[in-house]
Formats: structure tokens, sequence, C-alpha cells
């Protein structure tokens, strides 16, 4: 019987001929925690009575959620993080460099075939380069740093084939949000995601991931799209290691398989509050809109900024908006900054804040007010999630959280380009 990418990188790693349902042991290529988990995990680690850590090469640590630090209690857990990283020679990425799921695949230590752990929900954003990536908690992240290994079920996959072609205007996170309103928030527990077709396969490396980073949302493990030719390219600039291309068989056994036509989905919006609220913008188009923002680990990489700068480039921010952009990494930053597409958003009145999860996580930039709409490209809206349970968050693409940015009301982004 033929396997899925899930069942071939967990048997890999696993030295297990496994498939859906076994159990397994497996090694792990890679593994991460943020600043919201990594103190958890030093604490676990420790009462584990362990010492060292298995490799510290293959660990890193990121400091992107309360970065920099809005208070002394953070900034004590940051110095903790520091400190352990210090003694047991693991990288830290510190403040500004940026969101942990852009960080750690720009710097190569991710590719195809890999087999990835991370201390946050969004790790699955790595199948975009053909790896199982999936998110754990602190303490199971705590015994991978022990021993290198974690126990896995194998999840069963279900297939995503999108063909068509998607119209100007709609983008991949477009797409995902639909896919989350059809299949709902736990419509795919613990399942293992292939997202395939010419619609995925015309996609950039940055819109895969919007794809992959989305996963969770519908309850997924991973969310897998298979490396070709654009993510080999990619990764041969992000890393000497030889990436393995892994596919599934022509055979292999899916728990079920959803075809859908992009051609005619819409800009869609996720109303709150939560993320399979979704429906076509029409149904939303003025709504109030007081906080916009651009970035996260969805949507704050170079192609995302790029969009936001040319719907930006001969307008003006609503007066009645507060327009919040946070790059994805500092070599986003950068690379936004030589394009002039920074300079772009700051005339058309965005405030730039230090690259990192910014607003999405509600410790410190950007908090709404009570009775506040937000419309924001992140991943998650439900109460609280931008640090206030009494404001109103709105998802939707880079293109059409810019555009509503402009007029003050939710708006097509259509209507710009």
């Amino acid at each position: 019987m033929g396997k899925t990418i899930s069942e071939k990188i967990l048997s890999n790693h696993s030295g297990q001929d496994s498939y859906a349902g076994d159990i397994v042991v497996a090694d792990i290529d890679f593994a991460m925690s943020q600043d919201g988990t990594t103190p958890l995990a030093i604490k676990a680690f420790n009462d584990m009575g362990s010492r060292t850590t298995w490799d510290p090469e293959k660990i890193a640590f990121v400091i992107d959620h309360s970065s920099p630090s809005p208070i002394r209690d953070v900034s004590n857990l940051h110095s903790m993080m520091r400190d352990f990283a210090g003694e047991q020679g693991v990288k830290v990425y510190d403040i500004g460099c940026g969101v942990c799921h852009q960080v750690i695949p720009d710097n190569g230590h991710v590719i195809s075939g890999d087999l990835v752990v991370g201390a946050d929900s969004h790790t699955c954003t790595y199948g975009a380069l053909g790896a199982f990536s999936t998110g754990v908690g602190s303490t199971d992240i705590a015994a991978v740093y022990s021993s290198g290994k974690l126990w896995f079920k194998v999840p069963e996959t279900i297939k995503f084939i999108i063909n068509g072609k998607l119209s100007n205007g709609v983008y991949s996170k477009d797409l995902i949000l639909y896919l989350i309103g059809k299949l709902t928030a736990d419509g795919a527990t613990y399942k293992a995601l292939e997202f395939s077709g010419d619609v995925i396969k015309e996609l950039s490396v940055d819109a895969r991931m919007t794809i992959s980073n989305m996963a969770i949302e519908m309850g997924g493990k991973a969310g897998i799209i298979e490396a070709d030719d654009k993510i080999i390219e990619w990764l041969s600039n992000h890393s000497d290691r030889k990436p393995l291309v892994v596919k599934s068989d022509s055979d292999a056994e899916y728990e079920k398989v959803y075809e859908y036509d992009a051609s005619d989905i819409e800009p869609q919006i996720a109303k709150p509050h939560t993320v399979d609220n979704t429906c076509d913008i029409s149904e939303v188009e003025g709504t109030q809109v007081d906080v916009a923002f651009v970035g996260t680990c969805t949507n704050g990489r170079l192609e995302d900024l790029s969009i936001v700068a040319d719907i930006l480039a001969d307008e003006h921010v609503s007066e009645d908006v507060r327009f919040i952009v946070a790059a994805a990494s500092k070599e986003i930053y950068l690379k936004a900054m030589d394009a002039g597409i920074i300079q772009t958003l700051v005339n058309a009145g965005a405030a730039v804040v230090t690259p990192g999860c910014g607003p999405c996580v509600g410790t410190h930039n950007g908090v709404p007010s009570d009775g506040e709409n937000a419309i924001s490209t992140a991943n998650r809206n439900f109460k609280g999630r931008m640090g206030n349970n009494k404001a109103f968050i709105y998802l939707a693409s880079p293109a059409t959280v810019a555009a509503s940015a402009i007029t003050g009301e939710i708006t097509d982004p259509r209507k710009f380009l």
C-alpha cells in the first residue's frame, strides 16, 4: 500500500514502516520555541533532571511575541532564555530579528523532508517547504531539547486539489480562509493536510507559507505542499543542506479528498469571533474600521508588503484609521527599505513597528479599544486576540487590509487594482 508524505517522513525518522494510526518515536531534525513558551520549556527541562541539550545546533529560541519587552516580568523571562541559551550553546534570535516562523526557514534550519517541531501552533508553516512540521507544548519541546526525539501518532491525511486560477485581487490568504470556512475550525483535527493542484503550483513560496501557516486553523496537525522546483531553488538560497523531496504515492490512502475550482473565489473575510466565520467581502463591505494591521507569520513577508505598497502608492490612510505594519523579519524589513516599500507605507500614514509578532498577540503593540473594529492579516480573531476582548477582529488579505485602511471601512481591494 502506498504512503502519503506524512507517512513517509514519519517512517523515515522513526525507522518504522508506519501508516496512519501507528504510534512512532521519531528523531527530530530541528526544534524551536518562542518567548511565550520557552520559559515553561526551560522549567520542564530542569524538572526532568536534564543537564545538557541533545544538540544545540538543532535548537533555536526566538524572542518575537513581546518584542521589545513591554514590562519588567517579561524582560526577566527574556533574560532567563538568554542565560539558558548561553549555558547550552543554543542560538537566540533576539528582539528585532522577527517572527519565529520567518526566521527559522530563512536561516536554513528547515528543508524539505525534515521533521520539525516548535512550541508554537503555527509551526505548521514550514510544511510549505515540503517538511512535516507541527506545534507542540512546552513540556513536549523540553523533552525534545533533552533527547532529540518525540512520539507521534501518524495522522491521517486530507488532500486538497485546488485548480483553476485565482482572480485579480484574490490571494492565497483568501483561498485558505475560503477552505477554512468550508471545513470549519475543527474539520481537520489532527489530520495532515496536503495542498496540491494548479493554483498551488502557481503560488510563490511566500504565498504557500500563508496556506500552510493556517492549516492549524482547521485543526490540522501539519499543512504540507510537495516540494517542487520553486522550493528547491528557494532552499538552495537559504540552506547548505540537501533537501529530500518526498512525494505521496499514487496509491496512497487519504481520509478525504476535496477538489475546488478557485476561479470564482472572491476576496474573503473572517468575521468575529472565529476564523471559520468566513464570507465574501460583499457581505461586510462598508463595515467601519478603526485599526488596520499588516504583518504576522501569516502575511508579513516581502510579497505582502509589496502588495500593500502598490495599493497605497498614490493614496493615504484614512484619518480615522490607525494603520500598523510589522515586517516578519529584519531581513524582510531591510529588503522593503531597499525597495522603497517602507517609505511608501510611512508616507501614506502607516506606523511601522519592530519586526516580530506586533499587534497579533495583544501584548504590547496596537491594542484596540472597547468596541473598535480591527482588520488584520493575522491568523486568529477570537475574543482578546489583539489584547482586548471587547474589540472585534476581521481577518483578510494584505490587499483588503490596505484598501480598508484607505477608506476607513472594509473595502474590496479590486477597486484599487
